[in-house]
């Protein structure tokens, strides 16, 4: 029984095109698990949706999914994983991963001087879930967050390292360039195509924290620990989306890093 829940794919949503940067995360470091990513692109952005509504999409797209059926569950989006995280794992036997609590880790381990920077959609900010994952690890830290609403369409638009992106960056990040912050997490699937330009107006001494690459390092443990992990033949890699399939598409490769095919439409209540 366990050998066929091993090939079941391994289920991850978001609200559009910024988890796909969590999948090609996941596909380097699991290359045999078979996939099935969701864009929740009709209800797209979620950052800006209350916690209530987000939840009500997140549990819907649990279901479809749960019903194909996936082995895991990525919640590969920053306000989702803030919002709906306990609602999921209260919903789903699964083995559920989200953007939060990896991050954290990884930020509290990295920090020498105890002062973390956060930076993600208002939605994300405004929840504090990185503050709490934070504190909850080390009670003294020091936590700056800052929300960057204009990453996102910069991001989408392909405007990664000209003026208009180096201007933005500066004008978000120079408060916690003065506060002098050591670690710095991308929490917003769509930041790390802005990686470069973020580096460049911190300065080297600033680590950046991917959320993308911690929680594909949390499942990758999940898997081993609940004897999952698939270790070996082709894998499938599959896409869904709740609007039209073309700027998906048009957008989605730079952020996957290669071609996406096998995408279909699909209506979630």
């Amino acid at each position: 029984m366990k050998s066929d829940v091993k090939n079941n794919a391994i289920g991850i949503f978001d609200s559009g095109v910024g988890g796909l940067t969590v999948l090609h995360s996941i596909v380097s470091r699991l290359p045999y698990e078979n996939t099935v990513y969701v864009g929740d692109t009709a209800r797209v952005p979620y950052g800006t949706k209350s916690a209530r509504t987000v939840t009500q999409y997140a549990i819907g797209i649990g279901e479809f999914l749960s019903h194909i059926p996936v082995k895991a569950l990525v919640v590969a989006c920053n306000t989702a994983s803030a919002f709906a995280l306990d609602a999921l794992r209260g919903r789903f036997d699964l083995p559920i991963v989200g953007m939060i609590d990896p991050a954290a880790r990884r930020a509290v381990a990295a920090s020498k001087n105890g002062r973390i920077g956060v930076i993600g959609t208002v939605g994300t900010v405004k929840s504090g879930a990185y503050g709490r994952a934070i504190k909850h690890i080390s009670p003294d830290v020091e936590v700056l967050a800052h929300a960057c609403p204009l990453f996102v369409p910069l991001a989408e638009e392909g405007w990664l390292s000209n003026d208009i992106a180096r201007l933005s960056a500066q004008k978000y990040l120079e408060p916690m360039k003065r506060h002098g912050v050591d670690t710095v997490i991308l929490g917003c699937t769509h930041y790390p195509l802005l990686k470069e330009v973020i580096s460049e107006v911190l300065g080297e001494g600033v680590t950046l924290v991917d959320s993308g690459d911690e929680a594909a390092l949390d499942l990758e443990g999940l898997l081993v620990d609940r004897g999952l992990h698939r270790k070996g033949g082709g894998a499938s890699h599959r896409f869904y989306v709740t609007d039209t399939p073309d700027r998906f598409v048009e957008v989605g490769e730079s952020f996957l890093g290669g071609r996406l095919s096998d995408v279909s439409h699909v209506d979630i209540p």
